[in-house]
């Protein structure tokens, strides 16, 4: 059944909600700043056991606040963001229960299945999960690396899916084009997610009420779980609240 996944964005050493097609070295449009540290919310998530949960790092400047965050729950927060096979195993190491890799994972617009077979045997399958967050194309969905400002030639497609399946433990799906507009989800995108997917899958991108929780676990038949970041009114938002969130997890 579909789950609620919580996340902690941080951009420039700070918990942020972005806009997420408007990130780049610049900066980004963002929705909120936090007053709390990324350890705060990282033990909000473990007091309420809140697993399956995502650190992302959104460019440089918030090493302190990932290895805060991690020591803050050991191996019950995932972590992305810059995450190659020079420092995979650090992340691991310091309480990550998985790392999250993308852009690394492509050599310009060509994805490296060397690359993933060498990151895959030093961190171990168990631990790995793809990212492949993705811009709408002409193809349907093409996964977008570098800030998702580049978009590969990488369709996200059944037979993605299940190639990519064999080699990770879950894969992670931020929807660049609705990410942090709280417009409602990529309908489409979840509706293909839950008739392909064969391992977990969490999906993030234009989520704004209890609603949207209902409408992924109808879209993908209960095999795609939801992360809410804008609307969450634990990051300034007002579309939902995280008690709401517990109650739906606990539910099910």
């Amino acid at each position: 059944m579909t789950q609620f996944r919580p996340c902690i964005d941080l951009h420039q050493g700070k918990v942020k909600q972005i806009v997420g097609g408007s990130l780049n070295e610049q900066g980004a449009a963002t929705n909120f700043i936090s007053q709390y540290d990324a350890a705060y919310y990282a033990d909000i998530y473990r007091q309420h056991d809140l697993r399956g949960g995502h650190v992302i790092a959104l460019g440089p400047n918030n090493e302190s606040e990932v290895l805060n965050a991690l020591q803050a729950w050991p191996c019950g927060l995932q972590f992305g963001g810059g995450v190659n096979l020079t420092n995979a195993t650090k992340y691991i190491e310091a309480g990550a229960s998985h790392v999250i890799v993308t852009s690394y994972l492509f050599d310009g617009n060509e994805f490296s299945w060397d690359k993933l077979a060498q990151l895959k045997a030093s961190v171990g399958k168990e631990h790995l999960i793809l990212d492949l967050s993705c811009r709408k194309t002409a193809q349907g969905w093409n996964i977008a690396t570098n800030r998702w400002q580049t978009v590969t030639d990488t369709v996200i497609n059944a037979d993605t899916l299940h190639q990519l399946a064999e080699h990770c433990a879950e894969f992670l799906i931020h929807a660049a084009d609705v990410e942090g507009l709280q417009n409602g989800i990529d309908q489409e995108l979840v509706a293909l997610l839950g008739q392909h997917v064969t391992i977990p899958v969490t999906y993030a991108g234009g989520a704004r009420s209890i609603e949207d929780l209902v409408l992924v676990e109808q879209l993908s038949n209960g095999k795609v779980d939801l992360t809410i970041g804008s609307a969450l009114d634990i990051f300034g938002g007002s579309g939902i609240s995280l008690q709401q969130c517990i109650d739906w997890n606990k539910a099910r």
